[in-house]
Formats: C-alpha cells, sequence, structure tokens
C-alpha cells in the first residue's frame, strides 16, 4: 500500500514539474516567435512561473502559446511514448491548464493569464470553450489514467506476494 501511494505521489509531483514547464515554455516559444524580447523567465516549480516580455508585440499569441503548448506537448509525448505513466502526466497536464485557467478568471488577478487574456482582447467565450475542453476531456483522462495507474501497482504487488 505505501508504495503504491508513494509512486502515485511521485507521478502527481513530476506531472506538476512538466505541467509548468510545458505551459510557461508555450508562452516563451509564442512570445519569440512573434519578436517578443525576453526580459525575465522563471520555470521553477514550486511557485507559478512566469515570462515576461518587453516589447512583446503580440500578446495575445504569446498567452494562447502557453494554453495550447502547455497541455499539447505532453498529449504529442504520450502518443509517442505509450505508456500509461505517461499518459497520466500528459491528462494532468490538460486538467491542470483547464483548471488554471478557469481559477485565474474567478481570482482575477492581473499577472495571471485569463486576466490578461481579456484584458489583451481576448473573446471571454472562447476563453470558456478552452476551459470547457480542457477540464472535460482532462477530467475524463485523468481519472482513467488514475484507475489504470492504480490498478498496475495493484496487479505488480500481487505478483511480487505470490512469489
Amino acid at each position: 500500500m505505501v508504495n503504491r501511494v508513494t509512486r502515485f505521489l511521485l507521478l502527481l509531483a513530476v506531472s506538476w514539474v512538466v505541467m509548468t514547464f510545458t505551459h510557461e515554455m508555450g508562452h516563451i516559444i509564442g512570445g519569440a516567435c512573434c519578436g517578443g524580447v525576453l526580459k525575465s523567465a522563471d520555470l521553477l516549480p514550486w511557485h507559478l512561473p512566469y515570462s515576461i516580455f518587453e516589447p512583446d508585440p503580440l500578446p495575445l499569441v504569446t498567452l494562447w502559446a502557453g494554453l495550447v503548448i502547455g497541455p499539447l506537448a505532453p498529449v504529442i509525448m504520450a502518443m509517442v511514448v505509450k505508456r500509461d505513466w505517461m499518459w497520466f502526466i500528459a491528462n494532468f497536464c490538460v486538467l491542470a491548464n483547464g483548471i488554471y485557467i478557469a481559477t485565474a478568471w474567478v481570482t482575477g488577478d492581473r499577472d495571471l493569464d485569463t486576466p490578461r487574456l481579456l484584458a489583451h482582447g481576448a473573446s471571454p467565450i472562447a476563453i470558456i470553450l478552452y476551459c470547457l475542453l480542457t477540464i472535460g476531456f482532462g477530467y475524463v483522462g485523468f481519472r482513467q489514467s488514475c484507475i489504470i495507474v492504480l490498478s498496475a501497482f495493484t496487479i505488480q504487488e500481487k505478483m511480487k506476494g505470490d512469489m
């Protein structure tokens, strides 16, 4: 039981690091592709990473790039790797990005992505659709991944006990 919980918690920690890294790298890639000059960035996962571009000629592209690349990169990697643990990470990233955008909207903190998107003219309908899709698909996928990962640990533990 302890082994199963430890593995699960380790996967959650890795998922958090991957999610924060891919999301913020999406912003950095988007800003760089649009001719923005990266003034400051922090990718450390134990707080909310950030990147600041000055100037940022196309801030909507910079902002949306994080929201698109953040969940898409891990999903593509899961399709290549084809392992249950990678799908766990990918589904976590999809769900976490959606929850982050929805929560940022509710809190209204001007430094978070959703208020910045709205301030730069993003459509509230596009943001709502993003949240519905990522939270909906992310929840279903992450729930299934949790079942698979925890079941796999149970089978492995039973096999060890039979030997």
